[in-house]
């Protein structure tokens, strides 16, 4: 997936989680943030970013900020980014062989998971996970508590019950990684949950991606260590 007009700027602050101040040209900006995670070791005074200039009569800010510079590694934070990089992995048929149908946005119970696919007699339904949060080569998720994140999985082990296939994708917002394991530090319920989810036979996986300023496309597997 690709943006169509990108700016480089710098980062000054992020008065609330939809806006963030940037210098773009020279000049100050507000910028609407893609992304409501915390991002806290991402969004620091005077880093690098990367923002799409929206043409658009009908928006208060002019700019989505979608990509940061953390060291030697460019990280996509546009929340959208993941499924749409995904959505187009499944087209080219490198996750799911032979599929001949997929539906974003299924309901499942409670839960509206973000895909659905029937491929040769299969009934699948898969979660997309963006992940923007890394430590010394190592990704994890969530940057956060997400209870709707713990929901997901148990349910996604429901569907395993009642004779689907059912996945949960991580899809890690940059390259260079060395694994994807989940933040037990924040969120451990979320590990646990993924850890009952294997058992019943979900499939985990975790993606990374090749960013540039204007692109990210998904790119290889990674570990996942539970």
């Amino acid at each position: 997936m690709t943006y169509d007009n990108i700016h480089e700027g710098i980062f000054l602050s992020r008065p609330n989680r939809f806006i963030a101040e940037v210098e773009i040209d020279g000049k100050p900006e507000i910028c609407h943030v893609k992304n409501t995670g915390r991002c806290r070791e991402l969004l620091i005074p005077g880093t690098k970013i990367y923002a799409n200039y929206v043409d658009s009569s009908t928006r208060s800010t002019k700019f989505d900020l979608i990509t940061v510079q953390k060291g030697d590694r460019l990280i996509n934070m546009d929340s959208q980014a993941p499924n749409k990089a995904f959505m187009e992995y499944l087209e080219s048929g490198k996750y799911i062989e032979n599929a001949n149908y997929i539906k974003a946005e299924e309901k499942y119970g409670s839960s509206r998971f973000d895909f659905y696919i029937e491929a040769e007699g299969k009934k699948i339904f898969i979660e997309v996970k963006g992940v923007t949060l890394e430590e010394d080569g190592v990704v994890l998720f969530p940057d956060a508590p997400t209870q709707r994140g713990v929901r997901h999985v148990n349910e996604l082990a429901e569907c395993i019950r009642h004779g689907y296939s059912a996945h949960i994708v991580f899809v890690v917002q940059m390259s260079n990684v060395k694994y994807f394991t989940p933040n037990n530090r924040t969120h451990p319920a979320f590990g646990e949950a993924l850890i009952s989810a294997r058992s019943a036979g979900v499939t985990i996986t975790a993606l990374c991606c090749d960013v540039t300023p204007d692109s990210m496309v998904i790119r290889d597997e990674i570990p996942v260590k539970l």
